[in-house]
């Protein structure tokens, strides 16, 4: 019988890479859902960072953060405003699956000589019962200490046909509180009918995609069932390289990886050799993967509906209605999904909304701006956000961090106007240097290299006025930048 203190010390690797298609237009490409606050005042990353966190009997090291180029700023950013240091965030040259991604984290952990137990958690998730998981895992750290390959199943609340499902074999002894079994099969997602079998009998749990293993067990397992993959990944991180809080993988070895993922590459053939253990878990669970499942975990009224913002409701039941920017009115509506932002609307029926990926993928085909970005966009420095626009002329609202600074740059087809309208500019315009402080304004030439700063403790917000033929985000050269972009 295993002991069921964690005596080595657990890292989280938390998968933060998505594609912002199931929530839209809440969650965009470049703003995908796990850096929304969907279940509380925290992002889902945040509440993964901070999921072990206050446990007597876990030992968590800081986590390691699995996300691409285009999100490492997020991902840092969130985990400062969380107070959570991570171990280190790791950036994929390009997306290759979940098996390849963990692979490769498992060579970085193991770079210091160390072999941890490694806990990979998708970063989108929901868990309620923070306490119930944090048993699960203490669990599982057990069974993992002693060299075996754990995955955890959700307990499940109905006959889901969205999920696929982990058939129990014969219980782990000493491992009843959760219980622990031999995984006999993984199954696809299934039909109706099949869910409903599954779900009688009592022999089956969701698969949540959550695992835990030692990292020197998962690559010998990896190696051994995709040794492609586990020669690209151990490739990618001896001839990567550290840049600042980042560790970036070499890009040539990582895209030669195959993609796969860890369940098609390693657990189902590891369970027909009988080489994986499954921790129930019963925590409150949620992949929040459309709108209707997120109303299913939501606070509802009443009335059955989940509402946010500034929303009326008249004889209307059972709806999940956000609105972001100004006032939503629904009546006499029922099963429906309404959701506003700045620069775009859906309305679904809530039996629909598994296909909203279709929307997402009409707005690829149209090459429109939606598909990836919100009209507020976010830079390691701040945040701009289009207010106006027409022939020739573009108005943003600029907010600045405290202490953060826009890379030295010039444009070929624009002019700008910077107006202050709250904290401190410190302006670089050709050779001036000069400080503008509220009610004051400045003019960038087009052609003339500058830069904005914010010298001081609060946010400092510009209004900008851009004036050209041409207003594209692709019009800048940039000089020297603090965060290292192209």
């Amino acid at each position: 019988m295993p002991s069921k203190s964690s005596p080595t010390p657990i890292l989280p690797v938390i998968l933060a890479g998505g594609g912002g298609t199931r929530l839209w237009p809440l969650s965009r490409g470049h703003y995908p859902k796990q850096f929304l606050a969907l279940g509380g005042n925290d992002s889902l990353l945040q509440q993964t960072l901070t999921r072990l966190g206050g446990s007597q009997e876990l030992r968590a090291d800081p986590p390691l953060v699995v996300c691409n180029e285009e999100h490492r700023f997020l991902v840092a950013e969130q985990a400062r405003l969380s107070g959570v240091s991570l171990s280190t965030i790791m950036l994929e040259p390009v997306g290759r699956n979940t098996a390849p991604a963990l692979s490769a984290a498992a060579a970085v952990a193991m770079r210091d000589g160390t072999d941890p137990l490694l806990l990979m958690m998708p970063s989108d998730h929901l868990i309620a019962d923070c306490a119930a998981f944090q048993r699960a895992v203490v669990a599982g750290a057990a069974l993992a200490a002693q060299g075996d390959v754990v995955t955890f199943g959700i307990v499940p609340t109905r006959a889901e046909t969205g999920y696929g499902y982990i058939e129990l074999g014969a219980p782990v002894d000493g491992n009843d509180r959760p219980p622990s079994h031999v995984v006999k099969a993984f199954k696809e997602k299934p039909d109706a009918e099949t869910a409903q079998h599954y779900v009688a009998s009592g022999a089956y749990l969701w698969n949540a995609g959550i695992f835990m293993m030692r990292a020197s067990i998962w690559l010998a397992h990896a190696e051994r069932l995709c040794p492609a993959i586990a020669d690209a990944a151990t490739r990618a991180t001896a001839s990567g390289r550290e840049d600042g809080d980042f560790f970036r993988l070499e890009a040539e070895a990582f895209s030669n990886s195959p993609s796969n993922s860890i369940d098609y590459a390693v657990m189902e053939p590891l369970s027909v050799e009988g080489g994986v253990r499954v921790v129930s878990l019963d925590a409150g669970w949620s992949d929040v993967g459309s709108w209707a499942s997120l109303w299913e975990v939501c606070e509802q009224d009443d009335h059955g509906n989940v509402m946010r913002g500034d929303v009326c409701s008249v004889d209307s039941r059972d709806n999940l209605v956000f609105a972001e920017h100004r006032l939503v009115a629904t009546l006499g509506c029922a099963d429906m999904v309404v959701v506003e932002t700045a620069d775009a609307v859906l309305v679904a029926d809530k039996s629909r909304t598994q296909d909203v990926k279709s929307v997402v993928d009409w707005l690829t085909q149209q090459s429109r701006e939606e598909r990836l970005n919100h009209r507020r966009v976010y830079r390691p420095w701040g945040s701009y956000e289009g207010v106006d626009g027409g022939d020739r002329f573009q108005v943003k609202r600029i907010v600045v961090k405290p202490g953060a600074s826009l890379s030295l740059q010039m444009h070929h087809h624009r002019a700008e106007h910077w107006i202050v309208v709250k904290g401190t500019a410190r302006v670089t315009r050709g050779a001036e240097v000069f400080l503008l402080s509220e009610n004051q304004s400045t003019y960038i030439p087009l052609g003339e290299t500058h830069r904005l700063e914010n010298p001081g403790t609060i946010p400092l917000e510009i209004i900008e006025v851009q004036s050209g033929p041409y207003l594209g985000e692709d019009d800048i050269v940039r000089f020297e930048d603090k965060y290292k972009r192209a």
